[in-house]
């Protein structure tokens, strides 16, 4: 499926971008939550993404301004337990894999608030983390983790070299997708690192948004949708070579790639990499036909949730969302919901609390409010999180709730 008017360039390669992955039409920005009793009308763009022909780098336009999109943010990791425990792993793994001491410097780029530094800070380990949202950069300063209000890129890695902060570790954690200009931000991973550092990103990878059709993955804040073939590439133009890859559970399907100076110290090759180079060419991601027919998956996905919740309404049940996440954003923005078919959301964040969920005029609260109403259906809108809810919600059995997740498919959980 082409589209002739566009004359998007790629931010991988800079082929010009002629062909449609999925055009999800004019959506809210994900995280901003308006206060209950607003009648403030929530501003819209267009969310369009394409596959590159030539590089296969999946993205979309950079229409909304990344100021307005991060110099405020509502997301804080802390507030997730899962992830949390992922990110004290990665911690634990990272001093014990690459000889990280008291004499070492951890960078992390979108910190967000210390939820991952702070380890590193416990171990006696130097820190610095690079974080745009002034928020949360504040929350994290007021804490004691060392935190810079800035994006990050060449610029910024720059002044933490002039600094003497070079990285014997960057952390790019889920902020690589989040980035419109990928070539200045990843030449400032390169330039931060020391001879011998390693610069570790994590990204959801597009080959879990293809095999489950995580459409609701796509977002403003997301600019790109990487597969290690398409990133690759771009790493190699600035001078970083990928010597292993993990698989993650995390975010519905992660990669974590782990690079190094290609003129530094060696670290040797993982197994990781030749066998996700090889899962990926198995998948064909590297042909472009494997991309085209996304847009009417996700067409399927819509028709299945507005029919659930379309019988559910008819039936008077009552259903209640659990996260006001992005994810929950895009699926009920796409298949048209209201607070007609999900009556309100719940969410642990009191920073989201009271406030409408994007674009739906469908009100927030704090989960005890399910003990004061009641439902029927609980549907989990952050449903790579499903484990950790039901575990968190398993009292609505108490009155015969039962949980619904949307993605891959709408399946009810008794």
């Amino acid at each position: 499926m082409t589209d002739s008017v566009s004359a998007s360039k790629c931010r991988g390669c800079g082929n010009t971008l002629t062909t449609t992955f999925v055009d999800l039409g004019v959506m809210p920005l994900v995280n901003i939550y308006l206060p209950l009793g607003s009648e403030t009308a929530q501003e819209r763009f267009p969310l369009h993404a394409r596959v590159c022909d030539n590089c296969l780098l999946v993205q979309i336009e950079d229409v909304v301004p990344p100021d307005a999109l991060f110099s405020d943010y509502a997301y804080f990791s802390s507030y997730s337990e899962s992830w949390l425990a992922h990110a004290e792993r990665f911690a634990r793994e990272a001093q014990r894999d690459f000889g990280l001491d008291s004499s070492s410097m951890v960078v992390e780029v979108a910190s967000n608030d210390g939820y991952l530094l702070k380890h590193f800070m416990a171990a006696g380990i130097p820190v610095v983390g690079v974080e745009p949202a002034s928020n949360i950069a504040r929350e994290a300063n007021d804490a004691g983790i060392p935190t810079v209000n800035r994006f990050f890129g060449r610029e910024a890695a720059g002044d933490l070299v002039g600094e003497g902060k070079l990285a014997d570790l960057v952390v790019a954690n889920n902020v690589m997708a989040h980035v419109p200009d990928l070539h200045d931000f990843v030449d400032g991973l390169a330039t931060v690192l020391k001879p011998g550092g390693v610069a570790s990103a994590e990204f959801t990878h597009v080959l879990r948004i293809l095999d489950d059709v995580q459409f609701d993955t796509i977002y403003h804040e997301h600019f790109s949708y990487f597969s290690l073939y398409a990133l690759e590439p771009v790493l190699e133009a600035h001078g970083l070579e990928v010597f292993d890859v993990v698989e993650l559970p995390t975010h519905g399907g992660s990669l974590r790639v782990l690079a190094q100076l290609a003129d530094g110290p060696k670290r040797p090759a993982g197994r990781g990499l030749e066998a996700v180079r090889a899962k990926e060419k198995q998948a064909r991601l590297d042909a472009l036909e494997t991309y085209t027919t996304f847009a009417d998956q996700v067409e399927r996905r819509l028709e299945s949730v507005r029919s659930f919740l379309s019988k559910t309404r008819e039936e008077a049940k009552t259903v209640v969302g659990y996260a006001a996440a992005s994810k929950g954003t895009i699926l009920l923005n796409a298949a048209g919901i209201t607070s007609d078919e999900v009556a309100y959301v719940v969410d642990l964040n009191p920073h989201k609390q009271d406030r409408f969920l994007p674009g739906t005029r469908i009100p927030i609260y704090a989960p005890a409010k399910i003990r004061e109403t009641r439902l029927d259906f609980l549907l989990l809108l952050a449903w790579n999180l499903t484990d950790e809810i039901m575990s968190q919600m398993a009292y609505i059995r108490e009155f015969g709730g039962r949980f619904v997740t949307p993605i891959p498919d709408v399946r009810v959980i008794g």
